[in-house]
């Protein structure tokens, strides 16, 4: 059987369903893919012929000049078979159907899927879909979705497989907003009539390029192949999954978004969690997790400290810590004292550290450079969490992040309270630092435990 690796480095792609009109799908993609600046041949399939933007439309696939690597069919579903024949006898390697109403559909559309199933594995052609917008490799400019701008084929380190269409186009299209979310690879599964989450999987474990994967699922395919691959993956690098389909709902809404079927989610949590695979609960904390992994190092241990002005964030955080199975560091007199200079009274020396009133008499810079390297060098604290109020301006961080940075030895994680505005600039100012921000410190503490599940799990592989 032909690799997916093979697909994904495609270096020429025909359009089915290529158009002269700017707004619909087919030229959009055309578009796309100018944007994103691929240097491969691309070619249109459209019977009325033409061209747009310099590329030619073809009225059939025969008469493409070119050998063709790789199809996206944007077409009715009945005419799908019949460009799967036309591919065949080209050569091509791969193709991605992105049009609906296929098994999601009924027993009608359910025929067509079959009937594809079995072309694409007697001509040894890939196919991802129905129902997605396909692929985006990040290294060539490849990509499938017409959901994309410039942003798009920025390389980043975040290897991506999604059970939907929208999915991998609109929310790629966000994550490509940011550097720290920025993909190396993208791959749609839609109805995963050929390729399923094993196979993405084990492409993703084995590219250079991707650092972190992220999935989104709505079932399993082959379930024991599955955590074989997954097994495999987590030794390199952390696997993380939103699935979809959960609740009694949910698993309603995926037979007519996918066609998928569910699966008992306790029974697969389980599995999940032996096989080292990181589980979320949304898309929030799916990009929580990834910003962790991506700026903060592993966690050696599960002891947490906490600093703040806020002792309700604090509980809520110490609560959120217990639940994740974390303990709060106790302290040793070295780090007692050291935080003595700055914290008058002992109750407020005690973790979680309360700043308030001192940082008033010391100020915020001292307050919280004596407090973060004293935490810093203590090795029974193996997480911080810095809760503050973004008010005091991006200027004031600067020698914490210095610190930070200079040392890198563990998570330091920032939650900001306070105005809109303020932590708008905060915020940006963080992350242009690379360091982890967290709406909430919760949040947080939720990534921490991640991130020290996955080291825990690297650790016993390695023993």
């Amino acid at each position: 059987m032909r690799s997916v690796r093979e697909v994904m480095e495609s270096r020429s792609i025909a359009i089915f369903g290529a158009s002269r009109d700017p707004f619909k799908p087919g030229a959009l993609l055309i578009e796309a893919l100018r944007q994103t600046g691929f240097k491969g041949r691309v070619a249109g399939i459209n019977p009325r012929g033409g061209e747009f933007r310099g590329v030619t439309l073809y009225p059939t696939l025969d008469e493409v000049p070119f050998d063709v690597d790789l199809a996206a069919m944007i077409i009715p579903p009945g005419a799908v078979p019949g460009a799967l024949r036309d591919c065949a006898r080209k050569g091509v390697k791969g193709v991605v159907i992105s049009s609906e109403g296929f098994a999601e559909s009924g027993e009608a559309g359910k025929a067509i899927q079959d009937e594809i199933r079995s072309i694409l594995r007697s001509a040894d052609i890939r196919g991802f879909g129905p129902n997605t917008l396909g692929l985006v490799n990040t290294e060539t400019g490849l990509l499938t979705s017409y959901f994309a701008d410039g942003n798009t084929a920025i390389p980043g380190s975040v290897g991506f497989a999604a059970q939907s269409g929208i999915f991998v186009g609109a929310l790629l299209l966000y994550m490509s907003s940011f550097p720290v979310y920025r993909i190396s690879k993208g791959l749609g599964l839609g109805n995963k009539v050929d390729v399923d989450e094993s196979d993405a999987l084990a492409y993703l474990a084995g590219d250079e390029q991707t650092r972190i994967i992220g999935l989104y699922l709505e079932d399993i395919r082959d379930g024991r192949r599955f955590l074989e691959e997954a097994r495999r993956a987590v030794r390199k690098k952390p696997v993380i999954l939103l699935k979809g389909g959960h609740s009694e709902a949910g698993s309603a809404a995926t037979l007519s978004h996918t066609g998928s079927l569910a699966v008992n989610d306790t029974i697969l949590d389980g599995a999940l969690r032996q096989a080292g695979v990181l589980r979320v609960k949304g898309v929030a904390e799916l990009m929580a997790t990834i910003m962790g992994f991506q700026w903060a190092p592993l966690p050696r241990g599960n002891r947490i400290a906490l600093v703040t002005f806020s002792g309700a964030q604090a509980i809520m955080s110490v609560d959120q810590a217990a639940d994740e199975g974390l303990t709060l560091a106790r302290f040793g007199p070295e780090t007692m004292d050291r935080l003595s200079a700055v914290i008058s009274t002992d109750p407020k020396r005690k973790n979680p550290i309360d700043t308030y009133p001192d940082m008033n008499v010391h100020g915020f810079e001292k307050t919280s450079i004596e407090i973060v390297s004293a935490l810093l060098d203590d090795d029974d604290v193996d997480g911080i969490f810095f809760i503050t109020f973004a008010g005091y301006g991006t200027a004031m961080m600067d020698p914490v992040v210095d610190l930070v940075k200079e040392k890198a030895v563990k998570p330091f994680f920032v939650s900001l309270l306070g105005g809109a505005d303020d932590i708008a600039r905060s915020r940006a100012y963080l992350m242009e630092r690379e360091i982890p921000i967290f709406d909430f410190p919760e949040t947080g503490v939720r990534v921490f435990s991640r991130m020290w599940q996955y080291a825990r799990n690297r650790g016993k592989d390695s023993a």
